[in-house]
């Protein structure tokens, strides 16, 4: 049985995120649903932009060592982490993040939160992005409990 952090509760849906203002992307809410806590309900890229779908970041470090073993928060930091490293690798970052699918190893809603708290506090869910978190039965490496996908938009100019 995995150890679960003690964790607070989702944010509520009427908290106010920074708006960011990238030209190629447009975060589109619904207004006749719901507020999302954290995400938009879709995002629009200008025709012209260059796109990167990023293979799903994973809690391993650059020897292939997991990250974190049964400490989904802590994976997901590692998580996030290697996925700033594959924005690197594209000429991307965490604002340029158009859509993710955040996945967690687990059915606990505690838990679920305690990973989406450590999304936002990463800068990732600025602007916001249109994001799914699930939680999932089973991922790829023993003892995987977070996995992140995204796709990114690539600004003209590197970033830094």
């Amino acid at each position: 049985m995995i150890d679960r952090p003690t964790v607070t509760p989702m944010p509520t849906p009427t908290r106010k995120h920074p708006e960011i203002q990238i030209p190629m992307l447009r975060r589109v809410p619904a207004p006749t649903l719901f507020p999302p806590p954290g995400y938009a309900h879709a995002t629009v890229v200008e025709a012209g932009t260059r796109l990167a779908f990023l293979a799903g970041a994973v809690p391993l470090d650059a020897e292939g060592n997991l990250v974190g073993a049964g400490d989904a928060v802590r994976q997901a930091e590692q998580v996030l982490a290697n996925l700033e490293e594959q924005l690197r690798a594209v000429g991307s970052d965490l604002a340029h993040v158009v859509t993710t699918d955040v996945y967690v190893v687990s059915a606990e809603p505690t838990v679920l939160s305690a990973v989406w708290a450590v999304v936002e506090a990463s800068g990732l869910s600025l602007g916001p992005h249109s994001s799914t978190l699930l939680g999932v039965s089973c991922l790829g490496y023993t003892g995987q409990l977070v996995e992140i996908t995204a796709t990114a938009a690539i600004p003209d100019a590197p970033t830094s």
